[in-house]
């Protein structure tokens, strides 16, 4: 399953205090949907004899982990830059990103475990109420509900950390739908359905924590944003007053947001003051039409050829 992207072709107009309430707000809803499913689940599971329906349980009671994970994130990464984090404290974000998918994996592992061990012994299976079917067709309607609420503001925002909130959410409802028919197949007699099912959905629960947290490290190690974002960016330098040309453009995330640095061409004929201040004009517009956090600019002469990367020859020549 392909997860979706953040759209990065349209500018944010959300600062970062409305961001940080807009993730705080989301998150909130997501603990107390969580501990009503939670609450409900384990209860009625320990009634109706559904081993399922407790698992579920367990399950939202994870999520209570990553919303509170996504809380103490949203929080650190909003204080200021200080002297042992001179860019800010934005990959917090990140973290948390990386934390959830790991989350996601261990829950997705516990799934394929738990199925493993059901099939078994199917005979160890009892039979279950029919209450448990009503608490799990609700728990996945709630958790659906739950999902396209976060994820719309994960996207208007444009927050990767809540996105990734969001599709654990998403994946909540997969496995609720899992214990909905397994729940189903033992009422029907097919008690094996059951773990069949929960193998299906731990793999996917499993993948899409492995994804999450492949692309969080890979966020940390220092990855560059894709070519079209860069390309927007370059098109706002070449749309600057005095600035003829751009190359080696550079770029990493920092949370949801992007450090960068580019070398821009100017007359050559100009001043330094006056380079210093299409360098200035340049980097403005930057960070005012992009999710650009900071942009460190080199300017380059235009008209004649670029030497300063040459080798310097260190060695007077005789």
């Amino acid at each position: 399953m392909k997860l979706p992207q953040l759209d990065s072709s349209e500018d944010t107009p959300y600062t970062a205090a409305e961001r940080a309430a807009a993730a705080s707000r989301s998150t909130w809803v997501s603990v107390v949907v969580n501990v009503l499913l939670t609450v409900l689940q384990i209860t009625v599971g320990i009634f109706a004899k559904s081993q399922a329906l407790i698992a579920d349980g367990i399950h939202s009671l994870s999520d209570l982990v990553a919303d509170f994970v996504v809380l103490v994130a949203n929080h650190f990464s909003q204080k200021d830059a200080d002297d042992d984090h001179p860019y800010g404290h934005h990959r917090y974000e990140t973290a948390a990103s990386l934390v959830l998918g790991l989350l996601l994996l261990l829950v997705g592992l516990g799934m394929l475990w738990s199925a493993a061990h059901k099939l078994e012994s199917p005979e160890l299976i009892p039979e279950v109420h029919s209450m448990a079917l009503w608490v799990a067709l609700a728990a996945l309607v709630a958790k659906e509900m739950l999902f396209r609420y976060m994820l719309a503001v994960a996207t208007r925002v444009k927050s990767s950390m809540l996105v990734a909130n969001a599709w654990h959410a998403r994946s909540d409802a997969a496995s609720s739908l899992v214990v909905g028919l397994g729940i189903m197949g033992n009422l029907l007699g097919y008690p094996l359905l059951d773990p069949i099912a929960a193998l299906i959905v731990g793999f996917m629960v499993g993948k899409m924590g492995w994804m999450f947290a492949w692309d969080a490290m890979h966020d940390l190690m220092d990855r560059g944003i894709d070519e079209s974002e860069i390309q927007a960016i370059r098109q706002t330098l070449l749309e600057t007053e005095g600035v003829s040309g751009v190359h080696n453009i550079r770029t990493r995330k920092m949370g949801d947001l992007i450090v960068m640095d580019a070398h821009i061409e100017v007359e050559a004929t100009l001043t330094v003051e006056q380079g210093h201040h299409i360098a200035v004009l340049a980097r403005e517009r930057v960070l005012l039409n992009h999710r650009v956090l900071d942009l460190m600019t080199h300017i380059d002469p235009w008209k004649r050829p670029d030497h300063d990367h040459d080798p310097v020859n260190i060695i007077p020549t005789p």
